[in-house]
């Protein structure tokens, strides 16, 4: 792992593969480290022929915290939404994107095919609409394009969300039995719930680095930044969009959306994957990501 000084925060990150390689970028989702990208997965696209970075968002994993702001209180945060005035908060999605901008421009990237999941979805669409000429192709999976009229979380996942959970660092069993109930909530109903892998890379991500502040910093990003339609319908760059049938958190609706809006986006609906990406669809997902990837030409300012 190594460490990147990007404007006012420090980004951990690491690369797979040769690094005079057209590049892909990954972004982790709400609350999540780089290394739900991991190393497989990561691996098999390097030996592709792609040079492949994960990083870890601001307030997330090993990267730059903001705990010195506090955890918004929520209510506050929808009541001034919905007066119409704009919440006071550290940072928006559009600030993460120009983080992972930022990364580019440390390790000398000029354009890069770029991947995101649920909020890194989201954080991605923003650096295709933001940053054309950064941008070489988009993947947005299991993500949405803040339209305030799409339908919400089913209410006993976003429940388990907004609840709170035990300390790890105090009862790592009952942390543990928390976590997985809700991972496995989210998985969807067709693929097979692996729940040794689930549970390694909860430890490995609580032992890696714990900050649970920052989710519900993360969560008043989302909020604050809103609906997006607008801009993304400027998006030129080759764009897939990956959605589960059977996602409860971020529902289907919310992917044939981000479809709709960016224009000649393809949709790429898989039948009953939730809200999780099972070993079982790594190679289902890098061959969609490869395929859109070789949409694009010229690997001379990689």
């Amino acid at each position: 792992m190594e460490y990147a000084k990007v404007r006012d925060v420090t980004l951990a990150y690491d690369s797979f593969g040769d690094q005079a390689a057209e590049s892909i970028l990954f972004i982790a989702g709400l609350g999540t480290q780089m290394i739900r990208w991991t190393d497989p997965f990561c691996v098999e696209l390097a030996q592709a022929g792609y040079r492949v970075i994960r990083f870890d968002n601001r307030d997330a994993g090993c990267s730059t915290h903001f705990t010195t702001h506090g955890v918004p209180d929520f209510n506050t945060l929808v009541a001034t939404l919905m007066s119409g005035q704009r919440p006071d908060v550290p940072y928006t999605l559009y600030d993460m994107a120009a983080d992972a901008i930022g990364l580019l421009d440390v390790l000398e990237i000029k354009r890069a095919h770029v991947v995101g999941r649920s909020m890194g979805g989201m954080i991605a669409q923003i650096m295709a609409s933001e940053y054309p000429d950064r941008v070489r192709s988009l993947t947005s999976i299991m993500s949405s394009t803040g339209n305030p009229a799409l339908p919400q979380a089913a209410p006993d996942v976003m429940a388990s969300m907004m609840r709170p959970v035990p300390d790890p660092r105090v009862d790592e069993a009952a942390y543990l039995s928390v976590a997985l109930a809700f991972a496995r909530r989210i998985a969807g109903t067709r693929y097979t719930f692996d729940e040794d892998a689930h549970r390694a890379l909860i430890l490995d991500e609580v032992r890696r680095a714990y900050h649970p502040g920052g989710t519900g910093r993360q969560i008043a990003a989302m909020a604050v930044t809103g609906d997006r339609r607008t801009r993304l319908a400027s998006i030129a760059v080759p764009t897939l969009v990956i959605h589960g049938t059977d996602d409860p958190l971020i529902l289907p609706a919310c992917g044939m959306d981000t479809s709709d809006v960016i224009p000649h986006a393809e949709l790429m609906l898989i039948e009953g994957m939730g809200h999780d990406l099972p070993a079982s669809l790594y190679r289902t997902v890098i061959n969609a990501v490869l395929q859109v990837a070789g949409r694009t030409t010229s690997a001379s300012d990689s």
